[in-house]
């Protein structure tokens, strides 16, 4: 055996070992969106705090940060969550247990604020809202230890200016100068100011253990959103409806893949079963990639993935038929194979970067599902160009090198189909 094709027989064996003993493990680790796995849907439509304010783009995300975190405080992996337009967002779960528990957590965060008596009635208490949710950094509430082996949250302010006026105005209140701590309609704590805080840092402590202060801090972060939320769209899947769209879909996926290959084997031979092995590093290499970029495979995901197999295919059969032409022109196997994969290179290319483009177009454009479309198909075609392209081309240029093949009919032509030169 020479060395070309004990290099081909090594790297299929190679290759066909690794696909069948890691797809397994692949397949499971692949995360699957809720259209899939079951879960729900919710758009939200934003509007400001306070009456006559503005949604600007900062607080918008900074709101959808705020639920992504919030929602991942549940127990949820990774939330779908994303801005639409200049005031909508919307928000993916999937897999979720307990679709009630993480709604209520979603509609109704805690809201902390700090409120005084200035300009209060003698009876009504601590009526002004002095800071509210926009007055916090997000996840801006940490936990730390004093020097007495204490235990207190700070708070980081966005406007230390702003909190410096406050307690300055709070402090000649005397004896009413307290700045009470709300989180809903909870007193946490009022603490005296005696002076101005220039400071962009407030603090709550009082005798709080490790745990209780880390659960306030979680409680603090989850509140404080930038923004008011209120639900335009819902849409549940339930988990078995989800488990039947993709077993349906897997099966059709399936059984188009092995029509697939079997009508390349047939119909191009030997360039025909390379190809074949190609196609399925393709797919077990777009499977990996899923999970190295953790993204969420959904069903528009699975229609882009079977296009790109589709893609894979045309890539090949552009070679293939490139080299028969070359053959049927009374070119040898060699020069065939040489100026075939030249002359389709280009082509393969250049339909490959149009397609690019039209995804990068849908992504930039589209949102949601479209947009999720759009970044396997891109994804599609980056993989398709390394396995299907190369992989292809060096497999075949190691058989024809070797000298083991020797017979146009290897590649689906017929002696009378040659011309003489």
């Amino acid at each position: 055996m020479n060395r070309r094709l004990l290099a081909f027989v090594l790297i299929v064996v190679v290759s066909v070992g690794v696909v069948a003993a890691t797809s397994p493990m692949i397949v499971d680790k692949v995360r699957l969106g809720l259209d899939l796995k079951g879960g729900f849907e919710i758009l939200y439509e934003a509007q400001p705090v306070e009456a006559g304010g503005k949604i600007t783009k900062e607080s918008l995300l900074e709101t959808a940060r705020s639920l992504e975190v919030r929602a991942n405080a549940t127990g949820v992996a990774e939330p779908d969550v994303t801005t639409e337009g200049s005031n909508r967002i919307r928000v993916k779960i999937a897999g979720v247990t307990d679709e009630n528990k993480v709604r209520d957590i979603l509609k109704k965060p805690a809201e902390l604020t700090f409120r005084s008596a200035r300009g209060c009635a003698e009876d009504a208490g601590y009526c002004k809202v002095e800071l509210q949710g926009n007055d916090f950094k997000q996840n801006g509430a940490d936990v730390r230890q004093t020097n007495l082996n204490e235990y207190e949250i700070s708070i980081k302010l966005k406007d230390k200016d702003k909190f410096a006026e406050i307690t300055r105005e709070v402090a000649k209140l005397s004896p009413k100068n307290q700045l009470a701590i709300y989180l809903d309609d909870k007193e946490l704590s009022a603490p005296n100011v005696s002076y101005e805080i220039p400071s962009d840092e407030a603090v709550i402590s009082g005798n709080y253990t490790r745990e209780s202060a880390n659960e306030l801090k979680n409680t603090i972060n989850l509140g404080a959103l930038p923004l008011k939320l209120t639900e335009k769209y819902t849409q549940s899947v339930g988990a078995t409806l989800g488990k039947l769209s993709l077993q349906e879909t897997l099966f059709a996926g399936a059984l188009a893949t092995v029509l697939i290959l079997l009508f390349m084997m047939i119909f191009y031979r030997l360039p025909g079963i390379i190809a074949s092995l190609s196609i399925v590093v393709f797919i077990w290499l777009l499977l990996l990639c899923f999970n190295l970029l953790n993204a969420t495979l959904t069903l528009p995901g699975i229609a882009a993935f079977i296009l790109g197999i589709g893609m894979a295919v045309d890539a090949n059969i552009i070679m293939a038929e490139r080299i028969k032409e070359e053959m049927r022109s009374g070119k040898s196997i060699m020069s065939s194979h040489k100026a075939g994969s030249k002359n389709s290179f280009r082509t393969i290319i250049d339909s490959h970067v149009t397609t690019a483009i039209a995804g990068t177009v849908l992504y930039f454009l589209g949102t949601g599902a479209v947009k999720g479309f759009a970044v396997i198909l891109i994804l599609t075609i980056i993989v398709s160009i390394l396995s299907n392209v190369f992989i292809s081309r060096f497999l075949l240029s190691l058989l024809i090198r070797s000298n083991l093949v020797k017979k146009p009919g290897s590649f689906g032509v017929k002696e009378d189909e040659i011309r003489a030169l």
